[in-house]
């Protein structure tokens, strides 16, 4: 939670691919408050009032995803609307002539957004989920230590830097320092 937090502050886009891998964790240890305490909170050695702080956001986190019925798969509500406000930014973006470096980064990764749409029948999905679903992959193969091909390598790339320039106008957004009107 405590980098949950900075996360959010900082990087919208690190922010959400941390949270869909703490969906993940929290499957892993089978939407269990007691092995999740075990795995992942007591090993930091937290103070006993931020480790039961802690532990009480892991606890929501397990009751949203069996309210909502993601615990098998998908994403929380709380992470499907940081999606839907980077879309709506992102459409903002496009609109504006006064950000013609965003529309060109996002052309740019487009033709990469695209086939991975095609080649992960994420066709049901945004174009911005695809992208978050392509990052988060990358990391999980990287994780996994399997090879990546040139060709992935550039698609990321592509993605990412997309993504990290939606990230900064959505912080600025966020700050109020985002002008985007015509006049």
């Amino acid at each position: 939670m405590f980098i949950s937090r900075e996360l959010r502050k900082r990087n919208i886009a690190e922010y959400l691919l941390y949270m869909w891998q703490v969906e993940d964790l929290i499957r892993a240890n089978e939407l269990s408050l007691e092995r999740i305490e075990s795995a992942v909170v007591k090993p930091y050695a937290l103070q006993p009032d931020a480790q039961q702080e802690l532990l009480s956001w892991y606890g929501n986190l397990i009751e949203m995803m069996r309210l909502e019925e993601v615990a098998e798969k998908g994403h929380l509500q709380i992470n499907k609307n940081v999606i839907i406000n980077l879309t709506d930014l992102h459409l903002r973006l496009l609109k504006s002539p006064k950000v013609p470096v965003y529309s060109a980064a996002y052309y740019k990764a487009l033709p990469f957004i695209v086939e991975f749409r095609t080649k992960s029948n994420g066709r049901d999905k945004g174009e911005l989920e695809n992208c978050f679903d392509a990052l988060y992959m990358l990391w999980l193969m990287k994780l996994q230590k399997r090879e990546i091909n040139e060709g992935t390598l550039k698609a990321a790339e592509e993605i990412s830097r997309f993504i990290s320039m939606l990230s900064l106008y959505y912080k600025e957004d966020e700050e109020g320092r985002l002008d985007l009107d015509d006049e």
